[in-house]
């Protein structure tokens, strides 16, 4: 936890921008009937029936040092997916960046092992090594910010969405009105905070 709070004090660097990562799974629903318009005097109708389309997959990137985010809409989030999203960040995004910074959950896809499986060895070693990785603890995936612009994303996102597409036009829209916007996260926690609020989880260290 501490680790994760002393990389959030860090100043910007260019060359070692700060990345959150974190993914969401997201389910598609279409419309049994046709909802009707808002006319005069009367709001849209949409029917309490709907139809389930499957799910579908974010993986997103938020920056807080620039308030910038990235999101990627996938079918699935299997080790290759992530690896494929992550060499996007590095290859694109970030390819005149030394290394990037990346705070993310301990999620078993979320390895330097997942890029030789996507990858060849070469090209695995090569985004592996552009990457300085920092894992939020166990059942402290809060402390990840990346997890407040998804659930930002998810409260503002249409109710039903029937496709990738449409999901992905929908992220899209808000994601690049937030990055024009600029809006950042205020985070505040820090690890002299953790050690007063959460001393409980701390060791207690007796003085002899």
């Amino acid at each position: 936890m501490e680790d994760v709070l002393c990389v959030y004090q860090r100043p910007y660097d260019a060359n070692h921008p700060m990345v959150c990562l974190d993914e969401k799974s997201v389910q598609l629903i279409g419309d049994v009937r046709e909802p009707l318009p808002v006319a005069t005097g009367r709001a849209a109708r949409v029917d309490y029936e709907y139809q389930r389309k499957g799910t579908a997959n974010l993986f997103l990137a938020f920056e807080p040092l620039a308030n910038w985010r990235d999101v990627q809409v996938t079918e699935r989030r299997t080790k290759k997916d992530w690896a494929a999203y992550v060499k996007h960040l590095v290859d694109d995004r970030y390819k005149e960046a030394h290394r990037v910074v990346l705070v993310m959950d301990n999620l078993n896809t979320h390895t330097p092992a997942s890029l030789y499986e996507a990858f060849e060895p070469a090209e695995a070693k090569r985004i592996a090594d552009k990457l300085e990785i920092h894992y939020t603890p166990k059942h402290g995936s809060w402390l990840n910010m990346a997890e407040i612009e998804l659930s930002v994303l998810g409260r503002r996102l249409p109710r039903r969405l029937s496709d990738a597409a449409s999901l992905a036009a929908a992220v899209k829209t808000m994601t690049e009105q937030r990055n024009r916007n600029s809006t950042g996260v205020n985070w505040q926690f820090a690890a002299k905070d953790a050690r007063i609020k959460l001393k409980r989880l701390y060791p207690v260290i007796e003085e002899k």
